[in-house]
């Protein structure tokens, strides 16, 4: 805009010093000023945040969140991490890894419904997947009560024999029609309806300590466009992914009645175009978040690494601008083990320059969770730890002491 300014005051003196050198020349050259360059504004306010929602009917807590989310991206990355208060790296318990680092908790807390609605899950005290379920619940309502934003996958089970939900270890068969038989009308269409209704039991059961539904952001069949899941790119059409979506999201809205869900699209980094990441898009009207899961360019790649990632953040980016939606680089990381070592600034380098370059607008980034034997995000007493620290107290990052209220609309 300044450059602009500039130019158009350039030239208006230059007008001016032609017409009183030379008013009565008539051969004077046309000089065009070029019209100053209009940013548009922010469509989106207080008052009509659902109305770019997937869920006209969200609760007022859902809605400031999309708001708040949207609005963050302007200045904060939200920084979060998958299990943060139940996965730890060496199962050192207590606060989370990046509390133990930093002295602040996550963002982001992540969890997943795998275990919720594992065909174990017997709803009684003395079942482990049960516990894992309880645990999971409280581990999101202790998230909530810190002002930390809650987001759920699915690594559900296949439908034939509810083992695993990786393509490799099914028949070539069950992956040809896994898919399909959950879409209305197929085999196991009614299977995959009581796994929602599992999910919409404990979401609608989601407090918070005035008896307000807890927001979750909610994101399906993620990474279908490679082939590891059975509901990856190789085992379900265009369309029929986008009828698996849409049917989830509008069993839980309408028939469940759950309004207190933002609905997360998020493929892995295989896409290069806009046309590309939006081949298995299921509308606009189904999705708030855009997202993109990517491990891959950040896989000791560098500098080139980074920049590959910033391009397709900066792809979905440009569409979250353009539909009002959230951008998020919904799962990433990389993983450091007994034979796997910290790539020097990795965080505060490459990660923070692909969440960053090029004025892209990401609302979070979300990191895979810690274990006993390895971690993505290192605990205060490993070798990378300052290399995080200096990443998470960077301008544009943002840990829980960071964030705005997120639940509450601004006035």
């Amino acid at each position: 805009m300044k450059t602009t300014f500039l130019k158009i005051a350039f030239l208006s003196l230059s007008i001016l010093a032609i017409s009183s050198c030379s008013s009565n020349n008539e051969s004077d050259p046309e000089i065009i000023v070029e019209p100053p360059v209009i940013v548009p504004t922010d469509p989106l306010t207080t008052q009509n945040v659902t109305s770019y929602m997937a869920d006209a009917n969200a609760t007022k807590e859902t809605a400031a969140l999309f708001y708040n989310l949207k609005k963050l991206a302007k200045t904060k990355v939200a920084i979060g991490q998958q299990d943060a208060f139940n996965s730890f790296y060496q199962d050192n318990g207590g606060d989370s890894d990046i509390k133990k680092n930093t002295g602040y908790d996550p963002a982001i807390l992540g969890s997943d419904f795998m275990f919720i609605t594992d065909k174990n899950n017997n709803n009684q005290a003395d079942n482990w997947f049960y516990q894992e379920e309880k645990k999971i619940i409280n581990a999101a309502k202790a998230a909530y009560a810190k002002g930390i934003i809650n987001t759920f996958c699915w690594h559900l089970r296949e439908p034939n024999k509810e083992d695993s939900f990786y393509a490799a270890d099914m028949t070539a068969e069950q992956k040809a029609t896994a898919f399909k038989s959950i879409l209305p009308g197929g085999t196991y269409h009614e299977w995959y309806k009581k796994k929602l209704d599992k999910i919409a039991s404990v979401v609608l059961n989601l407090k918070g300590a005035n008896g307000e539904l807890i927001p979750i952001i909610f994101r399906p069949f993620h990474e279908f466009d490679g082939s590891w899941f059975w509901w990856g790119a190789n085992f379900c059409t265009p369309d029929d992914y986008k009828t698996a979506y849409q049917f989830t999201v509008d069993y839980l809205k309408n028939t469940k009645g759950v309004h207190n869900i933002l609905y997360a699209f998020s493929p892995d980094n295989t896409y290069t175009t806009e046309t590309n990441y939006l081949s298995r898009y299921p509308g606009d009207q189904y999705v708030d978040i855009l997202g993109m899961d990517n491990y891959g360019d950040f896989d000791n790649q560098g500098q080139t690494g980074a920049a590959k990632a910033n391009s397709k953040l900066k792809i979905i980016a440009d569409l979250a601008i353009t539909k009002v939606k959230i951008a998020a680089l919904t799962e990433t990381g990389y993983q450091v083990t007994s034979t796997k070592t910290p790539i020097t600034d990795w965080f505060s380098t490459y990660l923070y320059s692909a969440l960053t370059a090029n004025t892209i607008e990401v609302s979070y980034v979300m990191f895979w969770n810690n274990n006993k034997d390895a971690y993505f995000v290192p605990n205060g007493t490993v070798s990378n730890a300052s290399d995080f620290k200096n990443f998470s107290s960077k301008t544009k990052s943002a840990l829980v002491n960071s964030l705005p209220k997120m639940y509450e609309l601004p006035k």
